[in-house]
């Protein structure tokens, strides 16, 4: 994979919002993670396939079905700290909280990869 710069890249504003939309779907097990996975880097997955594992068991504990969380998008944060990186925090509004995820997307091969993704 070569990197990119960031004139070969398109905005990254949708995919961040898009993502972060997903993530947090994956996250309540209303999306498979394998959807994202050209999305991410392998690190990424495999963090993220850990706090999937925990939210299934949590459920399961809790005798919780699985179902897709009513959300919207907040403010969107990005910075750019060096050419082709983008690094951005989205706010997510649920009904009972406020969340914010951080993302890290690289450019490579003319796309956006994510190299770190942090639901806080």
């Amino acid at each position: 994979m070569q990197p990119s710069s960031r004139g070969q890249l398109p905005d990254p504003e949708p995919l961040l919002i898009n993502l972060t939309r997903c993530v947090i779907e994956v996250l309540s097990g209303a999306r498979e993670l394998d959807q994202l996975a050209r999305w991410v880097s392998d690190d990424v997955y495999r963090h993220l396939l850990k706090r999937v594992v925990l939210s299934n068991r949590a459920r399961a504990i809790k005798g919780l079905q699985a179902q897709r969380p009513a959300i919207s998008i907040g403010r969107v944060t990005i910075t750019e700290p060096r050419d082709g990186v983008v690094e951005a925090v989205v706010i997510v509004h649920s009904k009972v909280r406020v969340r914010a995820v951080a993302l890290r997307l690289e450019g490579l091969d003319n796309r956006w990869r994510a190299s770190a993704i942090n639901v806080l």
